[in-house]
């Protein structure tokens, strides 16, 4: 099971948090986990297999009980993943910049066309003036 199926669980996902306060066995874990939602024993001993398979978590024997621990090879391989995967768009970053430049000159030149093609205050009012300034209206006369 990849690590990433593995923290998809919310259970496991707190027992890391757990972990991450130190190296703990199943009984104080379940403990921890007891506040959040009821869990048995098993149910914890499965769920820290999952996690040492998939390489986030380690055990070790001391006496007759064992104690979990993270494993920092495992948590860095995953998180050497994530940052691949924000750095993924780099090789699209400059593209985009040239994007972003010709969007700008495109909008400098409309902005520039448009300042040029708007006729001065005065001329715009007289454009809608009275009807009698319409062609073919009756001059007077």
């Amino acid at each position: 099971m990849s690590a990433f199926t593995a923290l998809g669980d919310p259970t496991r996902r707190r027992i890391l948090e757990l972990l991450a306060e130190g190296e703990q066995s199943v009984g104080t874990l379940r403990a921890g986990l007891v506040a959040d939602h009821p869990v048995s024993q098993p149910a914890v001993s499965q769920h820290l297999r999952v996690l040492r398979d998939s390489g986030l978590v380690t055990a070790r024997a001391d006496g007759n009980r064992r104690l979990y621990a993270l494993d920092r090879a495992g948590l860095a391989e995953a998180a050497a993943w994530l940052d691949w995967l924000v750095d993924a768009p780099a090789p699209f970053a400059q593209p985009l910049d040239a994007l972003d430049t010709e969007v700008a000159r495109g909008r400098r030149a409309q902005s520039a066309a448009g300042r040029s093609a708007k006729p001065a205050a005065g001329h715009h009012r007289e454009s809608r003036s009275a009807p009698d300034a319409l062609p073919g209206a009756a001059t007077g006369g």
